[in-house]
């Protein structure tokens, strides 16, 4: 909870700064405030997740834009991202003169609420570069099972979901960004952003209630994400 208060604090500050720089420097670049959507293709990084593939998700909020010169401005954002991995496998063959191919997949669900604070960097008056820290707040976390077997053609999928898996993760997440940005528009670009984790995703010593899957056994596992998008400047 604490962490939660300082984020917010963090983020309120900035709009607060905002505020003040539009109206006390008024010959200077505006304050701009938008918004952005996009995905992440996210993966979990380090012990027990060697065969865990990259998951996509939804990645959408907030910013303001606030300049600090022609060149370099920093830009705080409010995001709803989506992050985890995913397992898949398949087999295939026949038995009894049935054949038959399968397919099954594990997904980790990890949905937090982030708040990324920018340093960009102009390099042309429609290209630049950023870089920062990313702090995350854990809003949900859900596990999803999806199997499919196909026999003569005959298709059959089962999917099961649990329900939330919050007590076995931390709830705080911290990265570090590095991205870039293109304004097609003077108000509308894209943008993308790698986040490469720095904190351990797993909760110390949590209790798993047998659930050995959940289990962190000691392992220690970061959330790593590339995100791709596009954003509007009111």
């Amino acid at each position: 909870m604490k962490k939660l208060i300082l984020g917010i604090a963090l983020t309120a500050g900035s709009l607060a700064f905002a505020q003040t720089t539009s109206s006390s420097n008024m010959s200077a670049s505006p304050v701009q405030f938008g918004i952005k959507a996009g995905i992440n293709v996210s993966s979990i990084s380090k012990d027990g997740y060697d065969d865990a593939k990259s998951k996509v998700g939804f990645a959408g909020g907030v910013f303001a834009n606030i300049p600090l010169s022609e060149m370099f401005s920093v830009q705080p954002e409010v995001m709803y991202s989506q992050m985890g991995s995913k397992v898949t496998s398949s087999s295939s063959g026949t038995v009894l003169g049935n054949n038959f191919t399968s397919k099954s997949s594990a997904t980790l669900n990890l949905d937090y609420v982030t708040i990324p604070l920018m340093l960009q960097f102009r390099a042309t008056p429609a290209f630049y570069v950023e870089a920062g820290p990313e702090f995350g707040f854990l809003v949900s976390a859900k596990t999803k099972d999806a199997n499919t077997t196909i026999v003569n053609g005959s298709t059959t999928t089962t999917t099961s979901e649990s329900g939330d898996v919050k007590d076995y993760f931390s709830g705080f997440n911290m990265g570090v960004g590095l991205g870039l940005g293109y304004d097609i528009t003077p108000n509308f670009g894209v943008s993308a952003r790698y986040v490469a984790g720095f904190t351990d995703i797993n909760k110390k010593d949590s209790n798993t209630n047998g659930n050995t899957s959940l289990q962190n056994d000691g392992n220690k596992n970061r959330n790593n994400t590339f995100q791709g998008g596009v954003y509007y400047k009111f």
